[in-house]
């Protein structure tokens, strides 16, 4: 790393050469891959921009100019080149930095972004305050041609159009051109339109037309639309100068001399929107990764030179039983329908697609026309599912109110990455779905502790008909193993399942905590204590009655659920249950209400006192001091 090791701070990168910037590109895609191999990470999108990333601190002056990230995947290079570069190999990993762009991190990630399509609402935004406070920097916003897909970004592009603030938007294509370059003339007129003497000629030459007496105003127009006419054959991006947007481009995104012309060029236009087209390779740089993108979006560890995944833990994942379930059901049901938000093989939907490639829909980073979409297919009388991770879930709330439950509509959601999701952090935790879809008159809902329940549930959500569901499940491994989806068990909603029966304490769990609830009943035997852990399953309807028989036979309870505490099942139960109950009750063991961290799943639980450890310690000294309490009062 010759030239790395010397970079800390984009002001380092000014004075390299064309050349010396190549070199700097292939030692942080080295790096990178290096860090990535050993942590795991979102790897394909960051290898795409390493020269774009280059070009940008090149040109522009971070901090002061703002840099603003759209998702956040593609920012590894960028941490990299601002001050992070030994840090970058704590990245995802507890006490680490984040994956994401983080404003506590570092000054030179002016937001927090997690999520698609923020960066040009962002922009306009900052653009706004710039522009209110006097002050004179760029804005610009990166943004993956991915995330377009999502609605805001047209009502951002919408907006900044019609009040012609000076931003710049960099469109990353990685996937595929919105339009296809035509070549020479493309690139000549790309040239032609963000040179500065054609720009001040337009400028000074469309106003000289326009105060013409009489006749000025109808000249512009005439000239304003044959060039727009025009410009529509010869290059891709009309629909962003219809917006109001200029466009550049399409640009050679692993060209950095060219990147740097062209930024430098568009940047010395000063007035309004612009737009500039940049072509990458998702994965460049990396074999494995330029052929498989999609793997490498977002990878466990692999093995560096080969790129073979290597795979911890046992048993097959929460998604991938939901997707051959639902490929299962697909088969024998012909009104069975698929939808993912650009999500299809994280949510194991790939599988359904293979068997019924006409009934599944990819409706592209939009969950709210998803479900809205959904809602409609099942008033049809298709049995619409749709798989959505349980933080993307949060952007349609009110489309799941409007359009599905007030209309009771038997729209059926499967809740991937619900709970914590470990190294991705606060933005993509999924710890409000509970809260959220618990408030819903007409739901059910319910969280399966291992693959088999899964299973059950998504065939009884197959059959049901009467208002819509929902079922959430966790990221990663259901510890289940071969497990048959032709066979299923039929299943009764608002039933608990009772797994151990002890009179100290009861520990009603939920989910994947089923088996920290297990952990801790062990804890507790070797301790002289006995539990009774029970699997609550069904969140609703939920088996008050059956609660309050164990409750009434045991000296306490707790609960425990990978959510917030505070909305949770804990709550929705104590807030159920006969009042005399409730004085039984230690403790409802949840996250906290504050945005959680990156880390493993028992480090994150660690933490915040819900591992099985700290939750025996908590449930011994309650017992031990009720036992003196009572012993103090007897003596009385």
């Amino acid at each position: 790393m010759d030239i790395l090791k010397n970079i800390n701070s984009p002001s380092d990168i000014k004075n390299l050469s064309i050349a010396e910037m190549n070199s700097l590109a292939e030692e942080i895609r080295s790096y990178m891959l290096d860090v990535i191999s050993e942590n795991g990470g979102h790897l394909a999108s960051s290898l795409g921009v390493v020269e774009l990333t280059i070009a940008i601190h090149h040109v522009f002056n971070a901090p002061i100019d703002k840099i603003i990230w759209d998702v956040g995947h593609q920012t590894y290079s960028h941490k990299i080149l601002t001050g992070r570069r030994e840090q970058f190999k704590s990245i995802k990993r507890y006490g680490g930095i984040s994956g994401f762009p983080k404003r506590n991190e570092s000054v030179y990630d002016p937001y927090n972004v997690g999520h698609s399509s923020t960066s040009i609402s962002l922009a306009v935004g900052e653009a706004v305050g710039r522009d209110m406070a006097g002050k004179n920097y760029k804005v610009v916003a990166v943004i993956g041609d991915g995330s377009l897909t999502g609605g805001m970004v047209f009502e951002a592009l919408n907006h900044v159009g019609h009040i012609k603030k000076d931003i710049i938007i960099i469109l990353n294509d990685n996937e595929h051109s919105i339009s296809e370059n035509v070549g020479a003339l493309s690139t000549y007129l790309t040239e032609m339109i963000s040179s500065e003497p054609y720009n001040r000629f337009r400028k000074k030459s469309m106003q000289v037309i326009k105060n013409i007496p009489l006749i000025g105003k109808y000249i512009f127009n005439f000239i304003f639309r044959f060039f727009a006419s025009f410009k529509s054959f010869i290059i891709p991006g009309q629909l962003f100068e219809n917006l109001g947007v200029r466009y550049f481009g399409p640009v050679d995104g692993h060209n950095i001399a060219k990147l740097i012309e062209i930024l430098d060029r568009v940047k010395a236009i000063d007035n309004g929107p612009k737009i500039i087209h940049v072509i990458t390779k998702k994965g460049k740089g990396f074999d494995p990764a330029e052929s498989d993108p999609c793997t490498f979006h977002g990878t466990g560890p692999f093995k560096r030179d080969s790129g073979e995944r290597i795979l911890k833990g046992s048993g097959e994942s929460y998604s991938s039983i939901a997707g051959r379930t639902l490929a299962a059901i697909g088969k024998r049901d012909e009104k069975v329908v698929a939808i993912t938000a650009a999500m299809k093989e994280g949510t194991g939907l790939s599988e359904f697609e293979k068997i019924a490639p006409d009934r599944i829909f990819d409706v592209g980073i939009a969950e709210q026309h998803a479900v809205t979409f959904a809602s409609a297919l099942a008033s049809t009388g298709l049995k619409p599912f749709i798989a959505i991770y349980s933080t993307f879930l949060q952007r349609s709330y009110d489309q799941i109110i409007h359009d599905t439950a007030m209309m009771n509509l038997p729209v059926k959601f499967l809740i991937d990455r619900a709970g914590i999701v470990g190294d991705d952090g606060e933005t993509h935790h999924g710890l409000f779905d509970i809260s959220m879809i618990n408030n819903i008159p007409g739901f059910e809902f319910f969280a399966p502790a291992n693959g088999e329940e899964l299973r059950d549930l998504i065939y009884y959500a197959g059959e049901h008909s009467s208002g819509p569901i929902a079922i959430r499940y966790p990221r990663g491994t259901s510890h289940t193993k071969n497990l048959n989806v032709d066979e299923y068990n039929s299943f009764t909603p608002g039933k608990i399942k009772i797994l151990t029966q002890g009179y100290d304490v009861a520990i009603f769990a939920l989910g994947d905590m089923v088996q920290v609830a297990l952990e801790v009943e062990t804890i507790l035997k070797n301790r002289g204590y006995e539990a009774t852990v029970v699997n609550i399953l069904s969140i609703k309807p939920l088996d008050i009655d059956g609660i309050e028989n164990i409750i009434k036979s045991s000296g306490c309870f707790v609960t425990l659920e990978n959510s917030y505490a505070s909305g949770g099942i804990g709550e929705y139960i104590y807030s159920n249950i006969d009042p005399y109950l409730c004085v039984k009750r230690i403790f409802n063991g949840g996250f906290p209400e504050k945005f959680i961290t990156h880390g493993t799943f028992n480090e994150l639980l660690k933490e915040n006192l819900i591992d099985p450890e700290g939750i025996s310690e908590i449930i011994v000294n309650s017992i031990l001091s009720k036992n003196r309490n009572l012993s103090i009062s007897l003596s009385k």
